[in-house]
């Protein structure tokens, strides 16, 4: 079918590459492009010699002259951007300038400001649309299949949505005393930032994790879960029909909010540069520095994720409720591709939405999310390359 560029080689990368090459028709070659070369080679090592071909090269995705240029060299069909959220729009500057459909798993923030919001990549609409390519914003797991849940309830099981609550729940165990389980830098500012949910039209903020709620999950048990702000949140609240409230929920331990609240207190989460033996560092990419890297939390990760939606609405008249959610196996997945599951449960949502753009499924010129598009496909996708969902129509709900 075609060629796709894949940019990042941490361990969401890694999960792309590995499923791109468990879906030959599809991705016939990939090419691993990262700042560091070496990892981008090292991933080219372990997958060369099956049908896919693979390649490596050595990008900063901070410069779009830089991606230009690659991109000009490897003539992908797609890029894969799954790096940092800082370099959606230096990447989607590079594919509109070559022309080269595009596919992310996280919205645009700013280097200087822990804030999320979609309006920087929806202002390129336009210019994505008279170029005749595709943006796919947040294909990855939330965002992104907890949009395509959103779609797939919607299209079969309510004539209106009217409540949403969104829970993503981690009850694996690595060992360390604290860690995170995806970018260290980009995991603490989200959970640090101001929470909020969506009700009546309207954004409500509140200060971060003061809402709390325990919710028995399916396979894992009673966790205690957090209100977050989340993206999808806010696409979701334009393309869902009739809905009224939006909330994001997700588990911490007591030990991990003890070890976050003690790092806020002394200033090590602060994204404000500050002055160290002649130098300016940023105190939270120190922080990142010397935490264990995800990467390598694969071969120590046990337990389970679960990650879903649960959904109220009426059809027919009547008031219903529905639940979607995957439960997905921390070894499972390290033993199938080398990945923890929070890296594995970004990183095939990551390649599906790919496919669905390269086979033309989603292939439209435009900037859009996924619930945008039918989820048919993709929730076929989903059970074939190793993410199967559950249903419930009777689910406990979150008061």
């Amino acid at each position: 079918m075609g060629k796709a560029l894949i940019i990042g080689a941490g361990g969401v990368a890694s999960v792309v590459a590995h499923k791109c090459c468990q879906n030959p028709e599809v991705f016939e070659e990939i090419c691993i492009a990262s700042r560091t070369l070496s990892k981008c080679e090292a991933l080219r090592d372990k997958l060369q010699g099956g049908k896919t071909k693979v390649s490596a090269a050595q990008v900063d995705a901070d410069h779009t002259e830089e991606l230009v240029a690659l991109i000009k060299k490897e003539k992908p069909d797609i890029v894969i951007h799954v790096a940092l959220p800082y370099q959606d729009l230096t990447i989607m500057d590079a594919c509109l300038e070559t022309g080269v459909d595009y596919v992310d798993t996280a919205n645009y923030e700013p280097l200087d400001t822990a804030k999320f919001e979609y309006k920087w990549q929806w202002a390129y609409r336009e210019k994505f649309e008279k170029a005749g390519i595709t943006a796919l914003l947040g294909s990855g797991f939330d965002p992104g299949v907890t949009s395509v849940f959103s779609a797939y309830a919607q299209k079969h099981y309510f004539d209106e949505i009217h409540t949403i609550d969104i829970l993503d729940a981690n009850a694996g165990d690595h060992g360390y005393p604290f860690a995170t389980n995806f970018n260290p830098e980009i995991n603490i500012r989200e959970v640090t930032a101001n929470g909020s949910y969506f009700e009546n039209g309207k954004f409500i903020e509140t200060e971060p994790m003061s809402i709390k709620r325990v919710y028995n999950f399916p396979e894992i048990g009673e966790k205690d879960m957090y209100l977050l702000h989340h993206e999808e949140m806010e696409s979701l609240a334009l393309n869902i029909k009739g809905i009224k409230r939006i909330r994001f929920w997700m588990t911490f331990s007591e030990k991990y909010l003890t070890h976050l609240r003690v790092l806020e207190n002394v200033g090590m989460t602060s994204i404000e540069p500050i002055d160290f033996e002649g130098k300016q560092i940023v105190p939270l990419q120190f922080l990142k520095a010397v935490l264990p890297d995800p990467a390598s939390l694969g071969p120590r990760t046990k337990g389970k994720t679960n990650i879903g939606c649960i959904f109220t609405g009426v059809k027919d008249g009547k008031e219903k409720s529905y639940y979607v959610y995957n439960v997905c196996d921390h070894e499972e997945c390290y033993a199938e591709v080398g990945s923890q599951a929070v890296s594995y449960t970004t990183g095939v949502p990551a390649m599906i939405g790919a496919a669905m753009v390269m086979t033309g499924k989603w292939k439209k010129p435009g900037v859009y999310n996924v619930e945008e598009f039918d989820p048919d496909p993709f929730m076929e996708a989903l059970n074939k390359f190793g993410l199967p969902w559950q249903e419930s129509f009777a689910p406990d709900l979150v008061d």
